[in-house]
C-alpha cells in the first residue's frame, strides 16, 4: 500500500520495531501528532486470546482518569421519573420507544447508549443494528442499570467500553495529543490494567502481547508490554 508524503515523513526517523517505556512512547506520540487539529490518540492491544472461545472474550469498562478529550454524546432508554434523572446527570439524548423507532429507521447520532432493565424487552430488539457497531446496552459494561444518573455521569467524565475483536485485539480511544504528556500515561496504564484485572483464567502464556500507541494520523509507536505490565503487577 502506498503511503502519503505526510505519513512518509512522519515515520522517518521512528524506529518502528523499537518498543519504548510507556513514557517515552507518550512523548513519540505528541510529538508526531502535528495535524492541524487535535489528534486522538488511541492504543491498541494484543491479547493472548482466543476470541473463537466464549469463555476468552475480554469485555468490560475502565474509567480513565483524566477523561478521553472527546465529547460523548450518551443516548438513554427509560420510562418515567428516570427520564428526569438521566436528563440531569447530562444524557444527550432520553426516551424508549420513540428511540427505538428512531435508530429502526437508520439514526445512530449518539457514541453510547444505557438503559434500564425494564426496557430491554424492547431494546432487545435492536441488537442487530447495535450490537454490530458496539453499542448495545450490556450488564457487563454497566450500561443496563436503573442508576441512570450515576452512569451517565460516568461515561460523559471519561468512561469507556472495550472489547476483544475476532483477532483477540482491544482498541480504546485513551485521549487526545494535547493533553500533558504524564496524563496519557495514566490513562493508558489505568486501560491496561483494567485488561490485566479482567484475564481470563482459561488464557495461558504471555496476555499482554503487545501495545500500540497512535495519534489520528501519526505513526503507530510500540510500547514496552513487559516493562509496563510489570509496573503495574508492582502497583497492585
Amino acid at each position: 500500500m502506498r503511503r502519503s508524503r505526510r505519513y512518509r515523513t512522519l515515520i522517518e526517523g521512528a524506529e518502528s520495531r523499537r518498543e519504548y517505556p510507556l513514557d517515552e512512547a507518550v512523548e513519540v506520540v505528541k510529538q508526531k501528532a502535528n495535524a492541524k487539529f487535535d489528534e486522538s490518540v488511541d492504543a491498541a492491544v494484543k491479547l493472548g486470546v482466543d476470541p473463537k472461545k466464549q469463555d476468552q472474550m475480554v469485555r468490560g469498562t475502565v474509567s480513565l482518569p483524566h477523561g478521553t478529550g472527546k465529547q460523548v454524546r450518551v443516548l438513554v432508554f427509560c420510562k418515567g421519573e428516570k427520564e428526569g434523572e438521566a436528563r440531569e446527570a447530562g444524557a444527550d439524548y432520553v426516551g424508549f420507544e420513540d428511540l427505538v423507532e428512531k435508530i429502526q429507521a437508520g439514526w445512530f447520532e449518539f457514541d453510547v447508549a444505557v438503559a434500564t432493565p425494564d426496557t430491554m424487552s424492547a431494546v432487545g430488539r435492536l441488537g442487530k443494528l447495535l450490537a454490530p457497531k458496539g453499542l448495545m446496552p450490556s450488564p457487563k459494561t454497566k450500561t443496563v442499570t436503573f442508576d441512570i444518573g450515576p452512569a451517565v455521569k460516568a461515561l460523559k467524565a471519561g468512561r469507556i467500553n472495550y472489547r476483544t475483536d475476532k483477532t483477540g485485539n482491544v482498541h480504546a480511544l485513551v485521549g487526545k495529543a494535547s493533553f500533558e504528556s504524564q496524563s496519557l500515561a495514566e490513562n493508558v496504564r489505568a486501560f491496561v490494567t483494567e485488561l490485566v484485572r479482567t484475564k481470563p483464567s482459561s488464557a495461558k502464556g504471555q496476555y499482554i502481547r503487545n501495545l500500540v500507541l497512535s495519534s489520528t494520523m501519526g505513526p503507530g509507536v510500540r510500547v514496552d508490554t513487559r516493562e509496563l505490565t510489570e509496573v503495574i503487577r508492582k502497583g497492585a
